[in-house]
């Protein structure tokens, strides 16, 4: 009896241990998040808090939205941008490869930085360029990276949109 017990208990702990291994970012993963932000010029905090926003780091998460449209990948690439990806090679079954998610993901991070600057406005149009969902999930993706402590505890009561500016700047 005592060994069919602790025969399940380890059997839960090596359950959890690949659970927890599984949800984790792989190296070749994390090394995506920097090179991403290097290549996009966007702090790889910011993708990182986002990519935990979006799918917990789950590199094959897929979400049916109500307005038809399906987000693919650790970092939830909507399908209304396969249009415009496309014309870059980029096919929906590549969204679901981690790594080009990522860079994807920065290119859609870098575009609404250009539209609004460096930015927590830019933040929460990654997500949405209504402006109530947009501060809401920058205020998200803040409060991610507070818990994390790579920001300083809020400071502004408005909709949060002072300068994101680089990992430096992100962890003062």
């Amino acid at each position: 009896m005592r060994a069919r017990v602790v025969s399940r208990v380890h059997a839960c702990a090596v359950g959890l241990a690949i659970a927890c291994a599984a949800s984790a970012a792989t190296p070749a993963q994390a090394n995506c998040f920097d090179d991403a932000a290097a290549y996009q010029h966007v702090n790889p905090l910011i993708l990182r808090a986002i990519a935990w926003q979006e799918s917990r780091n789950q590199p094959g998460a897929t979400h049916a939205n109500a307005n038809g449209s399906t987000d693919y990948g650790v970092m939830q690439i909507n399908s209304i941008h396969l249009r415009t990806l496309s014309r870059y090679g980029i096919t929906r079954d590549e969204l679901m490869t981690p790594c080009k998610n990522i860079y994807i993901a920065a290119w859609q991070l870098r575009r609404q930085i250009v539209r609004y600057g460096n930015t927590w406005a830019a933040v929460g149009a990654y997500h949405s360029a209504t402006p109530a969902l947009r501060d809401r999930y920058a205020r998200q993706i803040a409060a991610i990276l507070r818990g994390w402590n790579m920001l300083p505890a809020r400071r502004d009561s408005g909709a949060g949109i002072e300068r994101v500016s680089d990992s430096r700047d992100a962890q003062r």
